[in-house]
């Protein structure tokens, strides 16, 4: 496949790709800061060292996507993105709406984001735009571990007894439409015309989904087909416990946006 330099897209593929770089970004930087919440209150100890880690790889993604953002529009700042925006303008998935809520529930919530993000980063990791392809390489190799442990927190509520399993029934039948935003709410046709994406993301959601019956059906978890929601997947409208999170991760920012930090 050819490499496609920046200046070589057409006007909506440039487009398209600013607005996937974005949507990418505040999906990983908003989970970061979700799953920081956990730090010093997780149910072990080795999960307040495990769940710091992986808010700062997901935070660290986070800003290399910006980067990439502000040198495909040439302009901008990373942190003036990640910080200095209203809360209607971010464009994660609904599915980092939702509150921290109980252990079961952000297993649950950072399970089917990171098997659908997976399956994401592995349509673009031979992207033409090898920018996002160099990116998305380094990604996939932090995101392996981060399978790897929520592969195993879901065996361990699953087959943990009827209270942890309730839970992770529950959380997953209420985050279940939302994370199918995941892979949506992005205009996908001129990024697979231009060979950034290998495929439709639709196509994607379907591997995403296939790859999963067999873990749930393992499992024995309940694996429903419900729709993504009609509209709004990744905004403008945002939750309340968004726009409370938003006031925390924003509050040294706004105290002098002009500031060097």
């Amino acid at each position: 496949m050819t490499t496609q330099a920046a200046e070589q897209l057409d006007r909506r593929a440039r487009e398209a790709l600013a607005d996937l770089l974005l949507a990418m970004a505040d999906d990983e930087f908003v989970l970061g800061f979700w799953d920081s919440e956990w730090t010093g209150i997780a149910p072990v100890l080795e999960e307040d060292v495990a769940f710091a880690s992986l808010a700062q790889d997901e935070i660290g993604h986070a800003q290399a996507l910006y980067r990439l953002l502000v040198d495909l529009e040439g302009r901008g700042d990373p942190d003036r993105i990640a910080f200095g925006r209203q809360p209607e303008e971010y464009r994660h998935a609904r599915l980092l709406d939702h509150p921290r809520t109980d252990w079961a529930f952000s297993v649950a919530r950072r399970f089917l984001y990171d098997t659908a993000d997976a399956a994401r980063l592995d349509a673009l990791v031979a992207s033409a735009f090898q920018p996002l392809a160099g990116l998305v390489a380094k990604m996939r190799r932090e995101e392996t571990y981060h399978l790897l442990h929520m592969h195993a927190w879901m065996e361990r509520l699953a087959n943990g007894g009827d209270e942890p399993r309730s839970r992770l029934v529950q959380a997953l039948d209420r985050l279940w439409p939302d994370a199918r935003c995941v892979l949506a709410g992005v205009d996908d046709a001129p990024l697979v015309a231009a060979g950034v994406l290998a495929e439709p993301l639709a196509a994607v959601e379907q591997r995403w989904l296939d790859g999963l019956a067999p873990v749930f059906e393992r499992l024995a978890l309940p694996f429903p087909t419900v729709a993504p929601p009609a509209g709004g997947c990744r905004g403008p409208q945002r939750s309340d416990d968004f726009l409370w999170l938003w006031e925390q991760f924003t509050m040294v920012y706004r105290t002098d946006p002009e500031a060097t930090w």
